[in-house]
């Protein structure tokens, strides 16, 4: 019996059958021959794509067509700051980023600050304090500050309000109620905030005074905002936003465990020393290994559910040393620690060259925000 699993805005569990999410949600495999017409374009292909993490999209086809008629789209992504960032929060942020240098387009990065307040036991004024931490690891990933555009919904709200107003008024209470799952408990800030976080898909339209194509690169869990702005844009003369969208990374804790913020346990923070990152992954990483040296050796171990094997899919570029060590584990020639110890020197690399950048970062903000 398979069990059933739950992906929202605010809310990941079970095991994800992506697959089945395709479905659910409408939206179309990348397919080999997108592949190919992506590198045409890029010259090569992130690992994400290579690997099936950024694995659908809605009329990405359709952002290649306008690029080959000479017409520039621009990126739309963001973070809900409810506590430090982790790794999964990076991850389409990674891809983002390879997007803007490979298109050479402008990002436009939204902070809810105002959504977290609503929907966490967090005060504005704290979700505003987490959203400026959350922003230097943005910056720290080297986004082009002449094209990125960084704002708060309540800093920028001069901007977002007027636009949000015209959206909501094409959206009814039970739309948002069938999509978001809101009921008669939920607060009336909530349901208000979709609008919000469907603005920024047709604002540099209206700043800019014609209408620019949208590509929102963002997890999968997100993807219920962005039915209702394809479904309003038309109403209000803009074009409908694309999406492409990545797996979820996996929690340390295993397939059916959560990522949290909240959860130190579940997860690795971009301010992690190393030897906090080594406990975590000593200690929780979720095994596909047997339970014992020997067993092991004549078994081997599962790569496709071992979290350690899972997170390297993710940051380790080199195709080939990734399949080598799948093999090894899989035939039993790495052990459990071995692997384990892979995963470490790999993190313990990116996250000291992160944090490196993630200081510098705090005299930079203003050249990245946006405001009124």
């Amino acid at each position: 019996m398979v069990e059933s699993f739950v992906v929202t805005p605010w809310e990941v569990k079970g095991e994800v059958d992506y697959n089945k999410l395709v479905k659910q949600f409408g939206t179309t495999p990348i397919s080999e021959g997108l592949l190919e017409r992506i590198k045409k374009h890029t010259k090569d292909l992130h690992l994400f794509l290579r690997r099936g993490i950024v694995f659908c999209h809605r009329d990405f086809d359709w952002i290649l067509n306008k690029c080959e008629n000479g017409e520039k789209f621009f990126l739309y992504t963001g973070r809900g700051p409810s506590g430090n960032t982790h790794l999964g929060h990076m991850i389409p942020w990674m891809f983002t980023k390879w997007l803007q240098d490979k298109f050479d387009v402008e990002l436009y990065f939204q902070i809810t600050e105002d959504e977290k307040s609503l929907v966490k036991d967090l005060t504005l004024e704290e979700t505003k304090s987490i959203a400026y931490e959350n922003i230097l690891d943005v910056i720290a990933l080297g986004f082009d500050p002449k094209k990125t555009h960084i704002f708060l919904d309540t800093e920028y709200i001069k901007t977002l309000y007027p636009l949000a107003i015209k959206i909501s008024k094409h959206i009814n209470f039970s739309t948002v109620k069938a999509v978001f799952g809101f009921e008669n408990s939920s607060n009336i800030g909530i349901i208000f905030f979709p609008a919000m976080q469907i603005a920024p898909c047709f604002f540099p339209s209206v700043l800019k005074g014609k209408n620019i194509p949208c590509l929102i690169p963002a997890s999968i869990d997100q993807d219920d905002y962005w039915r209702p702005a394809r479904d309003v844009a038309p109403k209000l003369g803009f074009y409908k936003p694309a999406q492409i969208h990545n797996k979820l990374f996996p929690s340390l804790q295993g397939p059916k465990a959560k990522m949290s913020s909240s959860d130190p346990n579940s997860a690795v923070f971009t301010t992690d020393s190393s030897k906090v990152v080594r406990e975590k992954i000593i200690r929780y990483a979720y095994s596909g290994g047997q339970a014992t040296i020997e067993e092991h050796r004549k078994k081997g171990g599962n790569p496709d559910v071992d979290v350690p094997y899972q997170w390297l899919t993710f940051f380790e570029e080199d195709d080939k040393k990734l399949k080598q060590i799948h093999d090894d584990y899989k035939n039993g020639n790495l052990l459990t620690g071995e692997l384990k110890e892979i995963l470490i020197k790999k993190l313990d690399e990116f996250l000291k060259e992160h944090q490196k950048k993630r200081e510098k970062a705090k005299d930079q903000i203003e050249k990245f925000m946006l405001r009124d």
